[in-house]
């Protein structure tokens, strides 16, 4: 993917705040040999850029002024509630250093497993992406995780997906090899409950044979004669 940056002058807080009023996103670009560069990107550009998933796991093409460099995105600031961009990092990218990345994982094959067509389960999806370890031409856009094997009662590990050639996961904590897909049992449905044998009586109409309607309430009795 391919990203159009300007070079930047002015920073500080009121600087950035009247360059976000323009429509531009202040950022910066670091790492490498270089000196970091101050930039800025137009806004509904970057907006929608952010909504791929290619642009936050991808080897970026940005042109600065002209040259091109390859970079990665690092960080994005944006605002509580509106739907602005306030800051933007990328590092440059070398190709003969390796990069430690967050990549998505896509998983297919649901409908083909045993567990989840026949047997009553979900596949419950521990992890939505990994950490990877890989030089910059070796960075999968995202790494596919096959479900058509899973059974009942059958997890998926880390150890267990395939990582792309080139590509290391990397586990984090004291557990080195990570439940990413376990396979869970949907509850029944609660069976419906019972009429009692009173409720199925009242609900019968009354007829031959049936419950006799209760009587009607007694007249009142008459009133005393009145004294002469």
């Amino acid at each position: 993917m391919k990203i159009v940056a300007f070079e930047r002058a002015k920073q500080g807080t009121g600087a950035s705040r009247r360059l976000r009023i323009t429509g531009r996103t202040p950022g910066i670009v670091y790492g490498g040999k270089a000196e970091p560069q101050l930039i800025e990107v137009d806004h509904n550009a970057l907006w929608h850029a952010l909504k791929k998933e290619a642009f936050h796991a991808s080897i970026l093409d940005m042109d600065i002024a002209g040259t091109e460099q390859k970079v990665l995105l690092r960080d994005v600031q944006v605002h509580p509630f509106k739907q602005l961009v306030l800051h933007v990092d990328f590092q440059r990218v070398d190709a003969t250093t390796k990069l430690h990345m967050k990549v998505p994982l896509h998983f297919v094959g649901d409908d083909e497993s045993v567990a989840i067509k026949s047997e009553g389960c979900i596949a419950n999806h521990v992890f939505s992406e990994i950490d990877v370890l890989c030089l910059p031409a070796d960075l999968p856009e995202f790494i596919t995780v096959d479900l058509s094997g899973l059974r009942k009662g059958s997890t998926l590990h880390l150890q267990d997906v395939p990582m792309p050639k080139g590509v290391k996961a990397i586990a984090h904590g004291s557990d080195k090899n990570p439940v990413v897909v376990s396979v869970v049992v949907v509850a029944a449905a609660e069976a419906p409950v019972a009429e009692t044998p009173a409720a199925d009586a009242a609900a019968k109409p009354a007829g031959k044979g049936g419950a006799k309607p209760a009587a009607k309430a007694a007249a009142p009795a008459a009133k005393p004669a009145a004294k002469k």
